[in-house]
């Protein structure tokens, strides 16, 4: 009999959270998370066709493990060399630039009876904190559609034809359109205190698993705090150009208007040289329209969140989790013997 993912609802202590997005925002934010409460889920898009995933998805014909690994990297609890393992590429041959995690949840996927079910053997191995759930067990292909009219098919391409048509894009979708959502991943928005959309790649991180039968859905029915954590820069290749308004708007246009209430941005200082290298590439820190968010229905809150590794901009694992708990604790009432928590954003 084919084993099943199964979602085992909230134990040990701490706020039931669930973070939706992939690429390296999601895994940044997990990383902070993971101290502050066991009950964290993260839903990951399985839109990836690009790199080491890629090459895995075409030869092997399975599911991009990408994402899916960096969120298990960052809610493991292993030895250091186990996580230097994980994290080695290799350098030379067939499989260079390939991802040891990529190989190994590649090598579960081939022993497992599914996909989430090699995810679940994979968690595991890591004694991760929490649950990581790929949004759907479908093979799926996002397609990008320009203002212009023009399209292309696949994930990876989505950055260099947006570039050549030098205009923004209009929407997104998913191929086959409206795949069915994990059923694990819905049980957990179900159950959430807060569910928490981003940081990440809009059109390739996060709107893809609004796309996703049931998943949107499952969050506009939910009474937990729900929240977007906006970027801190604008995305070369993706929302040059964008205010977190147009952010917000392309997330309503492509899922429900008032999926959240509340979006969180960056109010820390980037120093002025890092801002010119960005500059250079068409990117600069994300403009905040508090006017029009208010017309969207949505509150910003700002906090600084943000810091600067090797020259880039990234999301503070530490301060953002602090900022979301404090939020979590700010907006959130507890409903007396039920043991759930209704939002007040």
């Amino acid at each position: 009999m084919t084993e099943q993912t199964i979602y085992r609802g909230p134990s040990g202590k701490g706020p039931r959270i669930v973070a939706i997005g992939g690429g390296t925002g999601l895994s940044t934010m997990l990383r902070g998370l993971k101290r502050h409460t066991n009950n964290l889920t993260a839903i990951v898009t399985v839109a990836d066709d690009g790199g080491g995933s890629g090459v895995l998805r075409q030869e092997l014909g399975m599911l991009p493990p990408g994402d899916i690994r960096n969120c298990l990297e960052a809610l493991a609890n292993v030895e250091p060399l186990m996580s230097e393992l994980l994290h080695y590429r290799f350098t030379e041959g067939s499989l260079r630039g390939q991802s040891f995690g990529n190989l190994f949840l590649a090598a579960l996927n081939g022993i497992s009876g599914s996909f989430d079910q090699a995810v679940s053997r994979m968690s595991q191995v890591l004694a991760i904190t929490g649950t990581v759930l790929p949004v759907t067990t479908t093979d799926v292909q996002l397609e990008a559609e320009f203002e212009n009219g023009a399209r292309v098919l696949g994930e990876s391409k989505i950055f260099y034809c947006k570039k050549r048509e030098d205009c923004r894009i209009r929407r997104v979708r998913l191929i086959p359109e409206r795949p069915p959502a994990l059923a694990p991943a819905i049980a957990a928005i179900e159950e959430a205190d807060m569910i928490l959309l981003g940081p990440g790649s809009l059109y390739t991180s996060i709107i893809p698993n609004l796309l996703v039968d049931g998943i949107a859905e499952a969050i506009l029915r939910s009474d937990a705090l729900k929240i977007y954590i906006a970027n801190v820069m604008t995305q070369e290749g993706e929302t040059e150009g964008y205010s977190n308004a147009d952010h917000i708007r392309a997330i309503f246009q492509h899922s429900a208007t008032g999926l959240f209430h509340l979006c969180l941005v960056n109010s820390g200082t980037i120093p002025h040289d890092v801002l010119g290298s960005y500059a250079q590439e068409g990117a600069e820190p994300l403009r905040f329209d508090k006017t029009a968010c208010a017309e969207l229905g949505v509150e910003l809150v700002s906090r600084p969140v943000s810091t600067v590794r090797d020259g880039l901009v990234r999301h503070d694992p530490e301060l953002l989790a602090a900022a979301l708990l404090e939020l979590h604790a700010q907006r959130s009432v507890r409903i007396a013997g039920l043991g759930r928590y209704r939002s007040e954003a």
